[in-house]
């Protein structure tokens, strides 16, 4: 019988060591630096070359890709509790090579892509020359692909693409777009949507506008508005075959959803530590906070919450490991989705109320970790959809009654059990 919570001891050794460089190394620069992607700030470039070469050291660079393209081919759990220690920086995801979006553009590029494609797109974002957006949702549609306007129509040895996509990330700093657009509106949006890789700068292919989240200011927001106005790419630029767009959309979004979730624990544990020690701090008359039976419960609230995500994600990523197959975890996908937004919200709310006037103030990072909280609820499909899909998933192993009261009906059931007892005592007195 294998059921083991351990962690093997090398691989904990490198989380070790990735536990202290990213607290030594890295969570300083999300105070004094700007965004990691941005590949004009030579300070960046340099900062981010000098970092990656100590995690390529440890082998610890892009793990969630294979070893023919630099990575080291982890499982979906080895990733999870690497994400974990990664989610308490904004900076760690792209210093050990598996930020978002580019983590799984670079997937979908290594699976399906030309090697012409792989030539100009998937080596350098790997090298971490380049940045990339991966362009889905669009203003009226959000993310549902069966609402999408976004086309696409041949022309010669060309594809001509019109329409408009929202909340674009990293679109400020892209080199090149993935593109979702209809290309047959009569196959329907499973089979009828293809991708596109469109380089930045092509003609038609315009910034609206860009767009932060939360209070934060449209001209630091890595977000954007787009709009694609016969944007004309070449018959070789799509990516995958015709038609493909969602089976690939959804090969790329499966291990994302965990990645993110385990980054998601990174914060909350971060939101968790901050209340714990602001509860042994603040005094109040009667002594700290931390002796309020109120702020007990919090605590303890926060704590199983927190342990019982940690247990639904990495059991989530034993199953994709054991099945490779995400459609038969589809299910427990959707439920990680579902618990996480809320887990973080909870946990980060109650530390922020903790801490009193500076927890709302932008001397403290709650604010900013609401909004994200938020975000992981909106991000890859909302909570909603997901819900749809677990019930659905589980109502699957369910069969109809077809009797006149169910088969849990207490009467029918007693009826059912002294039928059987008369049965067993007829067997005994028999034997004997």
């Amino acid at each position: 019988m294998a059921w083991d919570f351990e962690t093997d001891g090398e691989y904990a050794e490198r989380l070790g060591w990735a536990d202290r460089f990213v607290r030594e190394e890295v969570e300083p620069l999300d105070l004094v630096l700007g965004s990691p992607f941005d590949k004009s700030n030579p300070d960046t470039v340099r900062v981010l070359e000098h970092l990656r070469t100590k995690v390529k050291q440890q082998g610890l660079w892009a793990c969630h890709l294979g070893p023919e393209l630099g990575g080291q081919g982890f499982g979906q759990v080895k990733l999870a509790l690497l994400n974990e220690i990664l989610g308490r920086s904004s900076w760690a995801p792209s210093v050990f090579g598996s930020q978002a979006p580019d983590s799984g553009n670079a997937e979908i590029l290594a699976r399906f892509g030309t090697e012409e494609q792989k030539a100009n797109y998937l080596y350098p974002l790997l090298d971490g020359r380049i940045a990339s957006c991966y362009s889905m949702t669009e203003p009226q549609a959000g993310s549902d692909p069966a609402l999408f306007t976004t086309s696409a129509r041949r022309d010669g040895d060309d594809w001509v693409i019109d329409g408009e996509k929202w909340f674009q990330t990293n679109a400020r700093y892209a080199a090149f777009f993935i593109v979702m657009a209809l290309t047959d509106p009569d196959a329907g949006a499973h089979h009828g949507m293809s991708l596109f890789i469109v380089p930045a700068g092509t003609p038609g292919l315009e910034i609206v506008r860009h767009v932060g989240v939360g209070t934060e200011a449209a001209e630091r927001g890595e977000h954007a508005y787009l709009r694609l106005a016969n944007v004309r790419v070449r018959a070789d630029d799509m990516l995958g075959d015709e038609g493909e767009a969602f089976a690939i959309a959804q090969t790329r979004l499966g291990g994302g959803r965990i990645h993110h979730a385990m980054r998601t624990i990174g914060m909350a544990r971060q939101a968790f530590d901050m209340m714990c020690e602001r509860a042994v701090s603040r005094r109040v008359r009667s002594g700290t906070l931390g002796d309020l039976q109120m702020t007990q419960e919090r605590i303890a609230d926060s704590w199983i919450e927190i342990e019982q995500f940690r247990l639904l994600v990495l059991r989530t990523a034993w199953l994709i490991d054991k099945h490779q197959d995400y459609r038969r975890v589809r299910g427990d996908i959707s439920a990680v989705k579902v618990a996480m937004a809320k887990v973080a919200h909870d946990v980060v709310l109650r530390s922020l109320h903790l801490h009193g006037s500076i927890g709302i103030s932008n001397e403290m990072p709650f604010s900013r970790m609401l909004v994200d909280a938020e975000t992981m609820a909106l991000a890859d499909g909302p909570t909603e959809v997901h819900k749809q899909v677990l019930a659905r998933q589980v109502l699957r192993h369910y069969t109809p009654s077809t009797t006149l009261f169910p088969a849990y009906h207490l009467p029918s059931r007693e009826a059912a059990a002294r039928r059987h007892l008369d049965g067993l005592l007829e067997h005994v007195v028999a034997q004997y």
